[in-house]
């Protein structure tokens, strides 16, 4: 992934996702919507890493919250991680999001089943952070 990086004076940059499959502990298919970044978060620039993830539906859907979070730690520490550096300037926080189908960046979507984590990176990890 590579795109053009904000300067900081910028508004919220939209990459978007290839579509390729992405390969989680769980084997529920997993595809990446976009990246956002340029967007201040509450301890300074925040990177969000979207997914769609149908299985995670709450209208027959067979992954749960739980099982979905290990997911998302995992995104983050094993894909996120290893597409900062190459997007823009480095972010305190990484945000991974699944959604259970596309829905459109600062749109709400009541039907939509979202499961959102927060990660400050620490050295070459991410750590939970609590919303």
């Amino acid at each position: 992934m590579t795109g053009p990086a904000p300067t900081g004076d910028e508004e919220a940059q939209v990459l978007p996702g290839d579509g390729l499959a992405v390969a989680v502990p769980s084997g529920q298919p997993v595809t990446l919507q976009d990246v956002i970044w340029n967007v201040p978060g509450p301890d300074g620039l925040a990177m969000r890493f979207r997914f769609v993830a149908p299985a995670i539906s709450r209208d027959g859907g067979s992954v749960d919250f739980a099982t979905a979070s290990a997911d998302m730690a995992w995104l983050c520490n094993n894909y996120a991680l290893q597409r900062v550096s190459g997007i823009g300037p480095a972010p305190t926080q990484i945000i991974i999001s699944l959604s259970d189908r596309e829905v459109p960046f600062g749109e709400a979507d009541p039907e939509a089943t979202q499961f959102f984590e927060a990660y400050r990176i620490e050295g070459d990890a991410c750590i939970w952070e609590a919303f």
